[in-house]
């Protein structure tokens, strides 16, 4: 395959509740530090949530802020971030050259939810609702806000995909770099799930909202013990380009994406569905042309929920029966699921790794539940390995969409 037919990441910009780049990240990954809160939220009280703290003022003025979401300025914060890593100067580019693919898992409920409590003070009169109402909750907004801060003239556009939606937009990215439609991508996920009581109201109505005395050890991915979900928000914007170009200008490169895929199970609105979720990490598997024992890690999805974890353990289990090197982790034990977020923000946690050989472990984990049971699991500490070539990132969402992406140490060949 010539160098311009093959995608690498160059950036990354990211936000997350435990941290507001990737070495901070990764230090708390490796440390196990988790960061979750309790907050308030509307006619719920307190709740468990993984809050960021990032810097909004350092791309936005306060205006815009008012102006505009919470969605857009954590794609605002990543997406800038992401090109500051990169090292490429936005002033030199072709801006009618660069597209911004953005995953989320909903849009639009936050602003009006506040917008409707906001309304009930003035006795439910119209005339006080917001005239910013429309620009904010169509669904194209945070990667609209994007191009208006940077001044891109490109394509963009957000992908709706459930919790699959962070490894979709890196996805859409590479196809319409491989597409000849652009030369540089802006691709990733964010989420302002928090600042929605809906969100809450209905996991907790489904019994798969999470609880502890301890916020930092609600999230429990596969322990025996593990009741539900941690909401949380976050962003991470990766910066695609082909290699040709990468190389040209010396730049750092994270890793290759050599394969993914996404599938739909036809199954169920919520349970998800081990035999499609292992078609589609085969299915991203044969894209590379690579076998099972080939992955060192994999980025696990699992959210704490019961038959969410157990279901993704099956599938990891039938697919990589033969493949006794492969270590699994889970970020979401540390940070909450972050929705639209979760797959870019997770995937580069584990990045690293192809440079400091440490897999981070999964946290909170006391009592595996034997129905997950995955060999070489990582618990509770980092594991060193002797390399890392390649990761799996599985990413899977309502409705049945499930995404997986595999990503290549790249080794100067």
């Amino acid at each position: 395959m010539t160098n311009d037919r093959r995608i690498v990441i160059t950036g990354i910009g990211l936000t997350a509740p435990n941290g507001n780049n990737l070495p901070e990240f990764r230090h708390n990954l490796l440390n196990g530090k988790a960061s979750i809160e309790r907050i308030e939220t509307h006619y719920m009280g307190e709740v468990l949530a993984g809050v960021c703290h990032f810097d909004p003022l350092k791309y936005q003025k306060k205006k815009e802020l008012r102006r505009g979401t919470r969605a857009g300025s954590v794609a605002i914060y990543c997406a800038n971030e992401a090109l500051a890593a990169s090292g490429l100067d936005l002033a030199r580019l072709d801006r009618s050259r660069i597209g911004v693919y953005i995953g989320i898992t909903e849009h639009g409920n936050v602003e009006t939810e506040n917008e409707v409590y906001t309304l009930k003070q003035y006795n439910y009169d119209v005339k006080y609702w917001s005239h910013h109402h429309n620009p904010r909750t169509v669904a194209n907004n945070p990667a609209g806000e994007v191009t208006m801060n940077m001044g891109i003239t490109g394509p963009h556009y957000t992908l709706g995909a459930a919790c699959a939606a962070g490894n979709i937009g890196l996805i859409q990215g590479l196809q319409m770099l491989l597409l000849g439609e652009i030369d540089l991508a802006l691709g990733g996920g964010v989420s302002e799930s928090i600042h929605t009581f809906g969100v809450f109201a209905s996991f907790r109505n489904e019994g798969a909202l999470a609880s502890h005395a301890d916020p930092n050890r609600a999230c429990r991915p596969f322990d025996r013990d593990r009741n539900g979900i941690v909401v949380s928000e976050g962003g991470c914007i990766c910066v695609l380009e082909r290699l040709s170009d990468a190389l040209k200008r010396s730049a750092t490169i994270y890793g290759e994406i050599v394969g993914y895929a996404i599938n739909s199970d036809a199954f169920d609105f919520i349970l998800p569905y081990a035999p499609r979720q292992a078609e589609c990490m085969r299915l991203a598997l044969k894209k590379a042309g690579l076998s099972a024992s080939d992955i060192d890690v994999i980025s696990s999805h699992a959210t704490g929920t019961q038959q969410g974890d157990l279901q993704e353990c099956q599938a990891i289990r039938e697919v990589f029966n033969d493949a006794p090197h492969t270590h699994t982790n889970n970020t979401k034990s540390y940070i909450g699921h972050t929705m639209g977020a979760a797959g870019a923000l997770e995937l580069a946690g584990n990045l690293p790794s192809f440079n400091d050989h440490f897999v981070h472990p999964t946290i909170n984990l006391d009592n595996l539940d034997p129905r997950c049971a995955i060999p070489n699991l990582v618990i509770n500490k980092p594991t060193k390995v002797d390399k890392v070539d390649y990761i799996m990132n599985n990413s899977f969402g309502m409705l049945g969409i499930n995404s997986v992406v595999i990503v290549r140490r790249y080794d100067g060949h």
